[in-house]
């Protein structure tokens, strides 16, 4: 399966509504990762109390949602996360990811930074495109 694009963000996901629009239309599938020292919400506590005592994974599914809960031992290792949660994504938006490309909401279009001090301004459609080039992928090494 091809590794989907990486590409960087600071604001939260109701910023990109218009992109998760557009990729839907064309049949893409983006993905939200959040890379945080904590989890930026409390865990059900069943989930939390497996987990803690040696539970692999840890699933809650119903009313149309899963919330997965995975003991780790150190920091996120971002092609883990990607082959374990984002099979079939063409683009994951990840906030908390230093580098390059970064994204940025300007108006009804979005500024693709894809090296310091360049980018372009691209609407919705023409960005969900963009990422889709292979180009764009996270190439074989990964952070």
């Amino acid at each position: 399966m091809r590794a989907p694009a990486l590409v960087g963000v600071t604001l939260g996901p109701e910023a990109f509504a218009a992109l998760f629009a557009s990729a839907r239309e064309t049949g893409l599938r983006l993905g939200w990762l959040e890379l945080a020292s904590a989890p930026a919400v409390p865990l059900p506590p069943e989930l939390e109390r497996a987990a803690a005592l040696g539970a692999l994974r840890a699933v809650a599914a119903g009313g149309g949602r899963s919330v997965a809960v995975k003991p780790v031992g150190g920091a996120p290792v971002v092609r883990d996360l990607l082959r374990e949660h984002f099979l079939g994504c063409a683009v994951v938006l990840v906030r908390g990811l230093e580098g390059w490309p970064r994204l940025e909401p300007e108006g009804e279009e979005f500024r693709l930074w894809t090296a310091a001090g360049r980018g372009r301004r691209l609407g919705a459609a023409a960005l969900v495109a963009e990422l889709a080039r292979p180009r764009h992928r996270l190439p074989r090494r990964a952070p």
